[in-house]
């Protein structure tokens, strides 16, 4: 593939899976992750302060492990099979490493409830991810998670319409097309010797 920017605007669970395209890992620093949660921050509140931040020790290899896990079980439930028993409690595991709470507050009017993460900054995006993981594998839409039909390209998208075939129109879309193209118009090659 020849952009190595991350696609976005998937369930992020697939825009996690997806900063791996075909020979790269959008995923190889803190800082790689701090790029890519500010392309996710109007997702996840935590996100632009853990983007603005410096990286917590580990939040990076969390954040990798989620994906993972995230992968196989995807790939066997997409495919209509049962993901394995690790990938699950690995997947729980890190959502329990900062969970979700509901916090309560009272503006003087009226109660307030947010949604808030507990525990150690440096696994909440971590913990996101899993519940965000968690969610695509239990939605029964997730059998019709697709990988772009581009030679190049492991990207995998949730198609909005039954024709989609690649992970995007701009990207692999059109240089298919072009190539395509490119292989029905090519001047004929003759193989004749010239004299």
């Amino acid at each position: 593939m020849d952009d190595p920017s991350p696609l976005i605007g998937e369930p992020p669970a697939l825009d996690l899976v997806n900063t791996r395209p075909a020979g790269a890992d959008l995923l190889s620093t803190p800082d790689d992750l701090r790029a890519w949660l500010r392309l996710q921050a109007d997702r996840f509140d935590e996100a632009r302060a853990f983007a603005a931040a410096d990286a917590a020790p580990g939040s990076l290899d969390a954040v990798r492990h989620v994906r993972e896990h995230t992968a196989r079980a995807l790939d066997r439930v997409r495919r209509g099979g049962p993901p394995s028993a690790d990938d699950l409690e690995a997947l729980g595991r890190a959502q329990l490493a900062a969970p979700a709470v509901t916090e309560l507050t009272w503006n003087g009017r009226s109660l307030l409830a947010a949604r808030r993460r507990a525990g150690p900054p440096g696994l909440r995006p971590a913990a996101w991810l899993a519940e965000a993981a968690a969610d695509l594998l239990a939605d029964p839409a997730v059998t019709t998670v697709r990988e772009c039909e581009a030679d190049d390209c492991v990207m995998l998208f949730l198609p909005a319409h039954p024709r989609r075939r690649w992970c995007s129109a701009a990207r692999c879309g059109n240089r298919v097309r072009v190539a395509r193209h490119y292989r029905r118009h090519r001047p004929a090659d003759t193989g004749r010797a010239s004299s």
